[in-house]
């Protein structure tokens, strides 16, 4: 297998060691020198992309048989397919996985996102996502689509937030969101290669829809500290992405992955997810 990982962010560059692991030569891109050492050192053959095709991303696209791409689309389109799009054709065979966003079903007043629901997303952000996804989806080999919900795991969860003293509990009745624990994402998307099915869309996402303020209890109670207080959504004072961000509440559904491509979850719920999260914690601070 080659495989090319366009742009090796928090899950691309776990996609990426997972599948170097499985003996893939793996290439990915990033923006830095920098972050292209600490892809070298972790046997990931960085390429410099600046969203200009340059000889190392042109051949490696050309010859790569496992494509994904998690790049954030710009104004004007996927930074990736903009410049690929006149020197690369995928061919019928290489897979080809594409990160996108739930934000892409809007709001759903509380109700259950399927796949094969309509898109209606109401932030510009979301509304790049579907039409980059569509972009993907018309390729000679069709991306597979994977909508991820709120991303957490080591590192990067509501553990740092409670550390750092950014956690907020917020009180809004009736409003859960989705999440994803890393790991899982990824034995999602090793699921797919195994199990192929070009140009279908999948929901990534836990068992548990849950109101966030759940899931800052559960990370004060492994900390041992004591929660935030409950702050009421009209007195928060939010931004305006914070209050967009609000504005949307669904449960999104994972039934399909779960039985097309035989994924099982390690993490189902946050409780699980962070304990995880706490345990690497604990490995990271020792001395």
């Amino acid at each position: 297998m080659r495989v090319l990982v366009l742009g090796c962010g928090y899950v691309g560059t776990a996609f990426a060691l997972t599948m170097a692991e499985q003996g893939a030569l793996v290439q990915g891109t990033c923006r830095s020198t920098t972050s292209a050492e600490e892809l070298r050192k972790s046997g990931i053959t960085p390429i410099l992309f600046d969203g200009t095709a340059n000889a190392d991303l042109i051949e490696a696209a050309q010859t790569a048989t496992h494509i994904l791409a998690s790049i954030p689309p710009a104004p004007d389109g996927d930074p990736a397919l903009l410049a690929l799009s006149s020197v690369w054709e995928p061919e019928a065979g290489v897979w080809i996985g594409y990160l996108s966003t739930t934000g892409v079903y809007g709001d759903r007043a509380g109700g259950w996102a399927f796949e094969d629901d309509a898109p209606t997303p109401l932030s510009i952000e979301a509304k790049r996502r579907a039409e980059a996804e569509a972009a993907w989806r018309a390729l000679p080999s069709p991306a597979h689509v994977f909508r991820l919900p709120g991303i957490y795991g080591p590192g990067r969860s509501a553990l740092e937030q409670v550390l750092s003293g950014t956690a907020r509990r917020i009180d809004k009745p009736g409003q859960v969101f989705s999440r994803a624990h890393r790991t899982d994402i990824v034995t999602a998307l090793t699921a797919s290669v195994a199990n192929p099915s070009p140009g279908r869309i999948y929901n990534i996402c836990d068992d548990h829809p849950c109101a966030s303020g759940e899931v800052i209890v559960e990370a004060c109670r492994l900390l041992g500290k004591e929660p935030p207080p409950l702050v009421p959504f009209e007195a928060a004072g939010l931004s305006e992405m914070g209050k967009r961000f609000y504005s949307e509440c669904k449960r999104v559904s994972n039934a399909r992955a779960k039985k097309e491509l035989g994924w099982k979850l390690a993490f189902p719920t946050y409780v699980e997810g962070l304990a995880d999260c706490y345990a690497d914690l604990k490995v990271r601070q020792r001395p």
